[in-house]
């Protein structure tokens, strides 16, 4: 599977790749940007009579999209990663950020602004992750537990060079699990021995996906997603819910600070909280909010 994964990055990324280098007499129908970005955080206390812990932190992002508009087709792809660890003398090495992400839609004219799509898309993370509450702490997660892998066929919008929206009607959903012990986590029934020898749990339903990118005033420019999911066949009514988004302020052409929110509601991503007696359960879905800001260098290209 991790095979397969990664050669499906490299092709999209090959796309926008191929098409980087401006070549005389080239086809110019690319738009192509990106930036590559590395924050640092240290702390040291040497005799610091209010107390502290040394600790050093990184986060590492890459981030691209590539947009074709040729004719009537217009292909738009996009990359996003992300890696951040963090470490204390007292606590060690603890995981921060974790991201992969990529997508790729197509859509061929129909009328003024309206384009009849497919997209397809991947979200995971690349490495295990851990509720540091429990002691020990317990594994959560890890690369393509869980993975989504989503495909649907549409209607795509496009009224501005800024704005997307996308409604696929007809998605397939794949919720990839490849640990078998956590599962339970993400949807399986614990009950049915069958399903729970799978890694891979189907749904289908209706996507609809909305994109904003621009530049709101002077070096601050604005992306967000907001992703909405209706599985047909399980409780269509509990409508899954993706939103990022990301500020860059860009202060030169190497220094940038960034301001990032992901906020998260999975009908089936389970909760760990305590019961009565004290001890770890599963509990019902929440909603997930993660925010960062980090300062650092930035190349855009």
């Amino acid at each position: 599977m991790k095979k397969y994964i990664l050669a499906i990055a490299m092709a999209i990324v090959g796309v926008g790749a191929a098409n980087a280098v401006e070549v005389p007499g080239a086809d110019t129908c690319w738009t192509k940007s990106g930036n590559i970005g590395l924050n640092l955080t240290q702390v040291s206390f040497s005799n610091w009579a209010a107390g502290g812990d040394n600790s050093f932190g990184f986060t590492a992002s890459f981030n691209y999209s590539a947009d074709m508009k040729k004719g009537k087709s217009l292909w738009q792809n996009r990359l996003e990663t992300m890696y951040g660890l963090n470490k204390t003398k007292s606590d060690g090495t603890k995981k921060t950020n974790d991201r992969l992400y990529i997508s790729s839609n197509y859509g061929y004219s129909i009328g003024k602004a309206w384009y009849v799509s497919a997209m397809a898309e991947l979200s995971t993370q690349f490495a295990n992750g851990y509720n540091y509450g429990t002691d020990p702490k317990t594994k959560i997660s890890e690369f393509m537990a869980p993975g989504n892998i989503t495909a649907g066929l549409g209607v795509k919008w496009n009224p501005k060079t800024y704005f997307t929206a996308t409604l696929s009607a007809a998605s397939w959903r794949g919720v990839v699990v490849r640990d078998s012990s956590l599962r339970a986590n993400y949807g399986w029934d614990t009950s049915d021995k069958e399903k729970m020898d799978k890694k891979i749990r189907n749904e289908f339903g209706g996507d609809l996906t909305m994109v904003f990118q621009k530049d709101i005033i002077k070096n601050v420019n604005l992306y967000t997603r907001l992703q909405l999911f209706s599985n047909y066949l399980q409780s269509p009514a509990n409508v899954d819910v993706k939103w990022d988004v990301q500020f860059v302020l860009t202060v030169n052409k190497w220094l940038s600070t960034n301001i990032s929110t992901n906020m998260i509601y999975d009908n089936d991503t389970k909760t760990i909280g305590k019961n009565d007696d004290g001890e770890d359960v599963l509990k019902g879905a929440k909603v997930q909010f993660k925010e960062a800001l980090s300062i650092g260098f930035t190349v855009n290209f």
